[in-house]
């Protein structure tokens, strides 16, 4: 299989690349001019937004599958960042789905990854959350990604492309940026314990339940649709249980010997939060035989050494 991850210096990519390589796959990865790709792929410098690089960069590899990760992810950005948001989501996703609709090799498979905030607001009694649940974004990163995800079926039926939508829950891991909540809360950890900050944790909204799961299983998931998955179909990919943000605290500081006060900062408050989003995972089981493997005790002890080994 040759690979193209349009994204690939993201925290994802990385382990993507990874994932595939160790496959068997022949993997190209795209990033900005200003990224870098570290694992060992082709490398090849693309502006989603730039759509004409966009056909090149297909033509000239001609890969079997492209997996399109390249994304602005943080909700929390979304809020500050509306337009840049909606360019790199919306804009970005249609340029590559263009290119590939006038590609000359006609038969590449591509996976739009979206995300689990598409489904927002969830309606009483609808979790575990299936795929054919309305979609309700209570965010503008939700949004965004609702809307790729629709363009996406749009294109699939219209142009009898071959795209498979997936809607991926909260992922963690080593290396994960800390504007994310498990990364954020291990890294306030490391550098309480090194004496780089008071003992003093920032936290928010410790009751909102997220479904989380491992980078590293969440590829393997990515891998297994590429090759398993049915053209057209929108796939939940989570561990399928939701838990409160107050879990990944009390988790991550029971890894820590010190004494560390907690306390809420307004800041870190949501403009909208919703109170849980929970994923049935059934449909990608039965199409491709996955499940979560890694506990999300492990992924807090991973993330919170890798902190600990980066400072």
């Amino acid at each position: 299989m040759k690979a193209l991850i349009i994204g690939g210096a993201g925290f994802v990519g990385g382990y993507l690349i990874n994932e595939l390589s160790s496959a068997g796959a022949e993997v190209h990865a795209t990033c900005l001019e200003n990224e870098t790709i570290t694992q060992s792929c082709s490398v090849h410098v693309l502006d989603i937004l730039d759509q004409k690089a966009v056909e090149d960069i297909i033509n000239e590899i001609a890969p079997d599958v492209i997996f399109h990760l390249a994304a602005q992810s943080s909700v929390a950005l979304s809020w500050k960042r509306p337009q840049l948001t909606a360019n790199i989501n919306v804009i970005g996703s249609i340029n590559v789905l263009e290119a590939l609709k006038n590609a000359e090799k006609k038969d590449i498979r591509i996976l739009l990854i979206g995300s689990g905030e598409e489904y927002g607001f969830i309606r009483e009694g609808a979790c575990p959350i299936n795929e054919e649940e309305i979609l309700r974004p209570g965010n503008i990163y939700a949004a965004t990604k609702a809307c790729q995800g629709m363009i996406g079926e749009i294109y699939a039926r219209a142009f009898k492309m071959d795209i498979i939508m997936i809607r991926a829950f909260n992922h963690s891991g080593p290396q994960q940026a800390p504007m994310f909540v498990i990364s954020d809360f291990c890294k306030q950890i490391a550098e309480i314990e090194k004496g780089e900050r008071e003992p003093v944790m920032s936290v928010g909204n410790l009751s909102a339940m997220r479904d989380f799961t491992d980078v590293r299983d969440v590829v393997r998931a990515y891998r297994l649709l590429a090759e398993n998955g049915r053209s057209g179909e929108t796939y939940n990919v989570g561990r399928g249980k939701a838990v409160p943000v107050q879990f990944i605290l009390d988790t991550a500081l029971s890894f820590s010997e010190s004494s560390i006060e907690v306390k809420q900062d307004p800041a870190r408050m949501r403009a909208s939060d919703i109170p849980i989003i929970e994923p049935d995972v059934s449909k990608i089981f039965a199409d491709t035989g996955w499940k979560a493997e890694i506990s999300m005790e492990q992924t807090i002890k991973d993330t919170l050494d890798y902190w600990r080994n980066s400072l």
